[in-house]
């Protein structure tokens, strides 16, 4: 909790965010103004007991004046807020970091004292999450086992947890090999936490006891320590593996780029979302971790395809895993690569803190734009795009696009909970509707609405919202605007765009761009019953409008390409064959041919 929160202040302030900072510690002579430390008088069940605690909230909000106060739970101290009529004032938003786990443990770690102390900690825990206009929890597994969050749902969205990148340097540090916890020619596991019953490393070294060619080094320091030593010295495993003890930030990035895979065997929810295996993804480093119902730890590899899951508490199950990395290094390469891929595009702290920036409850400014008089509405079809769509309308509402429609068409992961947290509007229709139907929905939206414009943008990342305004721009000479990008299309995709030109006479030389601007003349027409039947918005839409006597013109734009990589569409040259044969039914049956000027 405490890396992500340094990260996520030092992004927001970077964009130009007031961010004031209170958390426990002794004052540090070289601390900024914006960061207040409280004393903790002493530890009482791992929590920080720090009387003066209120005396410098209240002074810290009488001082700084937020419009919000963003509370990092589990905490007691936030508790204090509860009685402070000045942060009662403000609006609260909770940042579910993990719940307080109070169950046994079948070997009876557990502190006793927890299964007594959390039924007073509860009603205080209950009036915080009451009192919040909103919650964020860090992955849809943990919101969807918390017990804790379960009657406060419908204030709760998912944002991940990301990491400050530059605090991980992407060059290799210099080191020597003597320095290097490893043997030459060895498989190099790394793994990463305070040595706790939680962490469970006892399995991991367990798995590596009964394998050749393996050597384990494990940082940090805790009060597991002597059991793990003995459990080492037990199965007789000192000289290939080592409890290197807490290791300094560079001595941890030399480690993560060293070594070849990285493990976290955690078996317990207070491992809510492993901000280590997010730093080993950093380094491209393939990620072997526990299947752990409820923790986001699983979601976030599995859905970054960046390693593999095995049973908890289970060491054949983590010693299988190893060896099948161990005796492959295509793969290892493969899902580390997948990993590194995943961090940059979804879990950047800089991504993270615009999403949360856009939930803040709060009364802002709208920026403006040559947009905002005539009330555009920006409409995104979305199926599956979890990994852009918070971006996506974080970067719109940052530019000033306020009014946003997400169409989620039948998305099977959390597309439609980001948007929704994120302030857009979001239809969900019962049936699939494709590009062209989830578009049109949109328009129909905008037509009942009293809109005065619609632009439509894909959710993959791959239209810049900075070429927005080229689109408006050009609404002065047209009554639809297309974006065009024509580098983008494959050799399939040019033949098909050079027929259509052919067939229906247009000039144009991105046919298929679906970032486009029209005015409320189009808008009315592609509301109504004709539309409905172009299931091709590519050529379909654009005869009807031109037939209707609407012009069109043409602006270039770039595209994020690195977003998405290649065009996902046009890439089998049968479905080219059997599109441009429909297409060309859809041209000779309801339009005719022949050739027309466009504007």
């Amino acid at each position: 909790m405490e890396v992500f929160l340094s990260d996520l202040v030092a992004a927001q302030r970077k964009e130009c965010l007031e961010v004031f900072a209170i958390v426990h510690g002794d004052q540090l002579q070289n601390d900024p103004p914006w960061l207040v430390r409280v004393a903790v008088l002493f530890k009482l069940l791992f929590t920080p007991i720090a009387p003066s605690f209120a005396w410098r909230l209240r002074r810290t909000i009488k001082r700084f004046r937020p419009d919000v106060l963003h509370i990092h739970m589990p905490n007691a101290s936030a508790f204090w807020a509860l009685l402070l009529p000045t942060a009662r004032a403000l609006p609260w938003v909770v940042h579910w970091q993990s719940d307080v786990l109070v169950e046994p443990l079948a070997n009876n770690t557990r502190h006793p004292g927890l299964s007594l102390a959390y039924p007073l900690y509860r009603p205080f825990e209950h009036a915080v999450l009451d009192k919040a206009d909103l919650i964020i929890a860090s992955s849809p597994p943990y919101l969807e086992q918390s017990e804790p969050l379960q009657a406060w749902k419908y204030k709760c969205v998912v944002v991940p947890l990301g990491l400050n990148l530059d605090r991980l340097p992407a060059q290799p540090i210099a080191q020597r090999t003597a320095d290097l916890p490893w043997t030459a020619g060895a498989l190099r596991l790394l793994s990463l936490g305070r040595l706790t019953y939680y962490k469970d490393f006892g399995t991991l070294i367990k798995a590596v006891a009964g394998l050749y060619g393996v050597e384990l080094a494990i940082a940090g320091e805790g009060a597991e320590r002597p059991r793990l030593e003995a459990l080492i010295e037990r199965l007789g495993l000192r000289g290939r593996m080592r409890l290197l003890g807490a290791v300094p930030e560079a001595e941890k990035v030399r480690l993560l780029q060293t070594c070849d895979v990285f493990c976290l065997a955690s078996c317990e929810r207070t491992e809510a979302f492993g901000i280590a295996v997010l730093e080993a993804m950093r380094y491209g480093k393939p990620c072997i971790v526990s299947d752990l119902a409820g923790s986001g730890m699983p979601w976030l590899v599995r859905t970054s395809g960046a390693g593999i899951l095995a049973e908890v508490g289970n060491p054949d199950d983590w010693r299988n895993a190893i060896i099948r990395l161990q005796n492959s290094p295509e793969l290892r390469a493969k899902l580390g690569k997948a990993g590194a891929d995943a961090v940059d595009k979804r879990f950047s702290i800089a991504r993270v803190a615009r999403s949360i920036d856009a939930l803040y409850p709060v009364e802002r400014p709208r920026a403006r734009n040559t947009a905002s008089a005539k009330r555009t509405l920006v409409v995104i079809p979305a199926r599956n795009e979890v990994a852009s769509i918070g971006a996506v309308i974080s970067d719109l509402h940052r530019a000033g696009w306020q009014d946003v429609l997400v169409v989620n068409d039948q998305s099977s992961d959390d597309t439609a909970m980001i948007a929704r947290g994120l302030g857009a509007v979001v239809l969900s229709p019962v049936l699939r509707l494709g590009a062209w139907g989830a578009m049109q929905t949109g328009i129909r939206y905008a037509y009942r609405h009293g809109f005065d414009s619609v632009i439509t943008m894909d959710a993959d990342g791959q239209h810049e919202v900075a070429a927005i305004p080229a689109l408006r721009a050009a609404s002065d000479r047209a009554d639809v605007v297309i974006g065009a990008c024509p580098t983008r299309g494959s050799s399939a995709r040019r033949m098909a765009w050079a027929w259509f030109r052919r067939l229906a006479g247009f000039s144009l030389s991105d046919l298929t761009s679906g970032f486009r601007f029209y005015n409320r003349g189009a808008i009315e027409t592609l509301a109504g019953e004709e539309a409905t039947l172009l299931d091709y918005q590519d050529v379909g839409v654009l005869l009807l409008l031109r037939r209707q006597g609407f012009r069109i013109a043409e602006v270039p734009v770039d595209m994020n390409l690195r977003q998405t990589g290649k065009s996902r569409i046009f890439y089998s040259w049968f479905a080219v064959a059997f599109y441009m044969a429909e297409t060309t039914l859809l041209c000779l049956a309801r339009w005719g041919h022949g050739r027309h000027k466009l504007e």
